[in-house]
C-alpha cells in the first residue's frame, strides 16, 4: 500500500512495518486458542452488536447489549421486537458481537454469524438467566419486575458463531514489565 493510499484511509504507515523491518520487533502471537476464546466470549462482559445497517451512507450500527454465550453454543441476544437493532438483524439475517476486557492487559474476542433462531417471545427463564448473569441476585429480580412489560416486547436473537477473531495482549504486555 502506497503512502498516499494510507493517508487517503486515514493511517498512519508506521502501523505498517514489514516483514524484514521486524527485527528486535516483538511478534508475539495475540491470537487465543478455542478453549480461551470461548471461555473468554462465556465470562460477563458487555457486548458490543455490530449489524449492517443500510439507512443511507453510514457505517455499521454498533450498541451495547446484554448477551449470554455457553462454549460451543450459539450467542444469545435479547432486544425490544421493534428496536432499529432487532429489525436491521431481521434484515441481515446475521450480526457481530465484540466482547472486550478493559483493562491491563487487553484481551477481546469478536464473533461473527448468521441468525439460527429467533424466539419470540422470549422464555421467562431466559429473560431471568440473562438478568442474574449482569445483576446480583436482589438487583435481578428488582429489574424483572421493574421491567415486566417491557421485557414481554422482547426477542432472543440465536447467532451461531462463524468468524472468530481474538486477540490477548497478556504476552505482549508481559516483554514490557
Amino acid at each position: 500500500m502506497s503512502g498516499a493510499e494510507h493517508a487517503t484511509l486515514g493511517l498512519s504507515r508506521s502501523l505498517f512495518i514489514s516483514p524484514p523491518a521486524l527485527k528486535g520487533i516483538s511478534t508475539v502471537d495475540l491470537a487465543m486458542s478455542v478453549e480461551n476464546r470461548e471461555k473468554f466470549l462465556a465470562d460477563v462482559h458487555v457486548g458490543m452488536l455490530g449489524v449492517h445497517d443500510p439507512r443511507g451512507a453510514s457505517a455499521p450500527l454498533l450498541v451495547p447489549v446484554w448477551y449470554a454465550y455457553e462454549p460451543g453454543g450459539e450467542v444469545l441476544v435479547q432486544t425490544a421486537r421493534e428496536s432499529v437493532k432487532a429489525q436491521l438483524v431481521r434484515a441481515s439475517g446475521r450480526f457481530s458481537l465484540c466482547a472486550q476486557k478493559e483493562t491491563a492487559p487487553y484481551q477481546y474476542v469478536s464473533v461473527e454469524g448468521p441468525v439460527v433462531a429467533v424466539d419470540d417471545p422470549v422464555p421467562a427463564a431466559q429473560h431471568e438467566a440473562l438478568a442474574h448473569r449482569y445483576l446480583d441476585p436482589k438487583a435481578a429480580s428488582a429489574y424483572l419486575k421493574a421491567n415486566e412489560r417491557q421485557l414481554s416486547e422482547d426477542v432472543l436473537f440465536h447467532m451461531r458463531p462463524q468468524r472468530w477473531r481474538t486477540a490477548d495482549f497478556s504476552a505482549f504486555a508481559a516483554e514490557f514489565s
